[in-house]
C-alpha cells in the first residue's frame, strides 16, 4: 500500500505539474492543424511564469506560501479564461477580447446560440461553461498548493529544479527554437497577456472619451435636412443590406468561383432593366457577426466597434442617413426580418415603419438563423410599402438569408407564388445540421458563397422587376465572415454598390473612383464604413456652392 500511495502521489505530482504548465502555454488563438486539431508544438513550450513562480513562492516565509499558491492558482484560472475569450473571439469576431467593452457581447452570443440551437442547449452550454470554470479553477488551486506543498518539504532539491529550468529557458531563448507559430519554445505568453490586457484598459477608456465627444460634434448638425440629399430629391432610396457580404467572398477562390459570377449575373440583369452600377469597398468596423454595429457606422459617420459605442450613439442625436431623408420629407420604412422583440433603436434611426419578424406575417419554415428567406422580405416591402407610398421611399432592407451556419440555402421563387412564405416548405427539407456542414470547411465555404448568391440574386432581381427610373439602390455587406470561412487575418472590406438608372446619380460619385460594376476593383479606394455618411451628404447635397461640412 505504500508503494501505490507513492507512486499516485507522484503521478497527480506530475499531472498538476503538467496541468499548470498546459495553462500558461494554451495559445489564446485556435491555429490548426490540417488534420484539424491543435499543434502540439503549442504546448511543447518551457514558460518562464512556471519559474518566476516557483522562486517567488520558496523566497515568501512558510506561512505565506499556501495563501500564495492559492491566488497562483486562481491566477491561472483567469487567465486561462482569457486565452479562451480571446480565442473565441479571434474566431468569430477577428480579435482579441476586450475586458471594458465586450462583455455584453457574451449575452448576444448566447441569443444567437439560441436562435440556431435552441434554447435548451444554449442553457446546457452555459452550464457546462460554469462547471468547466469552476472545476478548471479549483484543480488549478489544487495542483499549485501541491506544488508549492512539495518544494516546501524538499526545499533544496526544488532550487536545483527550478535552477536547471531557469537555465534550459535561458538556452531556449537563445536559439531561438520555434515549435509552434509565433511562440517561442521558451514562452513569457502569460507575462505577455498580462501586460496587453493591462495595458489595454486605460487605452480603451480614453478611445471612448474620444468616441463621446465624437458624437456629439456632428458637422452636419445644422444643416437643413432637404440641403443633404437634395440630389436625390424625388428618388426613392433603398437600401439592401446584405449579411457577411464580404471581401473574401470576391477574392478567395472557393467563394469567388460562386459569388463573381451572381454578380455578372446581376448586372447582366440590373442592364437590361436600365440601370448601371459603381462599387467600391468599405472597412466595416466589426467582423464575424455584431451586424448592428457596422449598420450604426453606416448610418451614423460614428465608427461603432462595440456594444457601449452602439449604445452611446443610440442615446443621442446623431444624424444618420434615414433620419436626413426622413426631416426632407421621405417616406422612410425598415425591414428587420432578424429582429424579434421590440426596437426603440427604430426612433434613433428615423424609420417611420419598422417591420420585424413579428409582424411581417410570414408562415414558411426557418432557414438556420434566418427566419424567412429574402425573397419574402422583398416581396413584403413591395407589397407594404413601395407599391402603397404616397411620397418617396427611403427605405433599409436588411437580408438575413447569408447569415450564418449556412446550412439552409433559399432558391427564388415566382413572385406570386410566395404568399405567406409556405411555398418555402420544400427548400428545408435537405438542409444538413450545422455539425456536419462545418465538419467539411470546403462545404461550409461553398454554402456560405451559395446563400450570397441568393441574397444578391433576390435583391437586384426585386430592382429589375418592380424598381422604377426614380429608384437608387445601396447595396452593401455589413462585415466579413468568421475565421472558419475567411481563415485568420482576412481584410475587414465589404463592398458596397450605388445603382441607379438616372445617369446624373453616379455622376455625383464619379470622383470616388468606384468600378463601373458590381465587382469593385482588387485596387480600388477602400474607406472606413464611417466615412461614408460624411461623403454621400457632401455628394447629394446642394450643388450651388453651399459648404457642406468636410468633402
Amino acid at each position: 500500500m505504500p508503494k501505490i500511495r507513492r507512486l499516485l502521489g507522484g503521478l497527480l505530482t506530475v499531472a498538476a505539474a503538467v496541468l499548470i504548465v498546459a495553462a500558461l502555454v494554451v495559445p489564446d488563438a485556435v491555429t490548426r492543424a490540417k488534420a484539424g486539431t491543435f499543434l502540439p508544438g503549442a504546448f511543447l513550450r518551457l514558460p518562464i511564469e512556471l519559474i518566476l513562480g516557483g522562486a517567488v513562492a520558496l523566497a515568501l516565509p512558510v506561512r505565506w506560501r499556501r495563501p500564495f499558491a492559492v491566488l497562483a492558482g486562481l491566477g491561472l484560472a483567469v487567465l486561462v479564461v482569457f486565452k479562451i475569450a480571446n480565442a473565441g473571439f479571434r474566431t468569430v469576431l477577428g480579435r482579441k477580447f476586450d475586458p471594458v467593452l465586450d462583455p455584453p457581447l457574451l449575452r448576444d452570443g448566447y441569443n444567437a446560440l439560441t436562435e440556431t440551437d435552441g434554447r435548451t442547449y444554449a442553457n446546457l452550454a452555459v452550464v457546462l461553461a460554469v462547471v468547466a470554470v469552476i472545476g478548471l479553477a479549483v484543480a488549478l488551486v489544487l495542483s499549485a498548493v501541491r506544488l508549492v506543498k512539495l518544494g516546501t518539504r524538499h526545499t533544496l532539491p526544488a532550487k536545483r529544479v527550478l535552477g536547471g529550468l531557469a537555465a534550459a529557458w535561458i538556452a531556449l531563448a537563445l536559439s531561438g527554437l520555434t515549435l509552434f507559430p509565433n511562440a517561442p519554445a521558451a514562452s513569457d505568453s502569460a507575462i505577455t497577456l498580462a501586460k496587453s490586457t493591462v495595458r489595454q484598459i486605460p487605452a480603451t477608456i480614453r478611445d471612448e472619451r474620444q468616441f463621446v465627444a465624437a458624437v456629439a460634434h456632428d458637422p452636419y448638425a445644422t444643416v437643413p435636412a432637404p440641403d443633404l440629399v437634395a440630389g436625390l430629391k424625388g428618388k426613392n432610396v433603398i437600401i439592401g443590406v446584405v449579411e457577411s457580404l464580404g471581401h473574401s467572398s470576391l477574392t478567395d477562390p472557393g467563394m469567388s468561383a460562386i459569388v463573381n459570377p451572381a454578380l455578372d449575373a446581376a448586372d447582366a440583369k440590373l442592364g437590361a432593366a436600365g440601370f448601371h452600377s459603381r462599387t467600391g469597398w468599405l472597412t466595416s468596423s466589426t467582423y464575424g457577426g455584431g451586424s448592428w454595429l457596422a449598420h450604426g457606422s453606416f448610418q451614423s459617420g460614428l465608427w461603432v466597434t462595440s456594444q457601449r459605442r452602439y449604445d452611446e450613439m443610440v442615446s443621442g442625436d446623431r444624424l444618420t442617413l434615414t433620419r436626413a431623408f426622413r426631416d426632407a420629407g421621405w417616406q422612410t420604412a425598415g425591414m428587420e426580418p432578424g429582429n424579434t422583440k421590440d426596437w426603440p433603436e427604430g426612433s434613433f434611426y428615423g424609420y417611420d415603419q419598422v417591420f420585424d419578424s413579428r409582424n411581417m406575417g410570414y408562415e414558411g419554415p426557418r432557414f438556420g438563423w434566418s427566419r424567412m428567406p429574402d425573397q419574402f422580405v422583398l416581396d413584403k416591402f413591395q407589397r407594404d410599402v413601395f407599391a402603397k407610398a404616397t411620397k418617396p421611399v427611403m427605405a433599409e432592407i436588411t437580408m438575413t438569408s447569408s447569415h450564418e451556419p449556412w446550412t439552409h440555402v433559399p432558391s427564388m421563387v415566382p413572385w406570386s407564388a410566395i404568399g405567406d412564405g409556405k411555398v418555402f416548405e420544400s427548400q428545408v427539407a435537405s438542409a444538413p445540421p450545422r455539425s456536419e456542414l462545418w465538419g467539411d470547411p470546403v462545404r461550409t465555404q461553398a454554402s456560405y458563397a451559395k446563400t450570397l448568391a441568393y441574397s444578391v440574386d433576390a435583391f437586384t432581381t426585386w430592382a429589375a422587376d418592380f424598381a422604377g427610373d426614380d429608384t437608387v439602390l445601396i447595396m452593401f455587406g455589413d462585415h466579413q465572415p468568421m475565421s472558419i470561412i475567411t481563415g485568420r487575418g482576412a481584410s475587414h472590406d465589404v463592398p458596397v454598390s450605388i445603382i441607379a438608372k438616372d445617369p446624373a446619380v453616379l455622376d455625383r460619385i464619379a470622383a470616388w473612383g468606384w468600378t463601373d460594376d458590381l465587382r469593385p476593383a482588387a485596387n480600388g479606394p477602400v474607406w472606413r464604413m464611417d466615412e461614408f455618411r460624411d461623403k454621400f451628404f457632401a455628394a447629394f447635397g446642394r450643388s450651388d456652392g453651399v459648404a457642406l461640412g468636410p468633402r
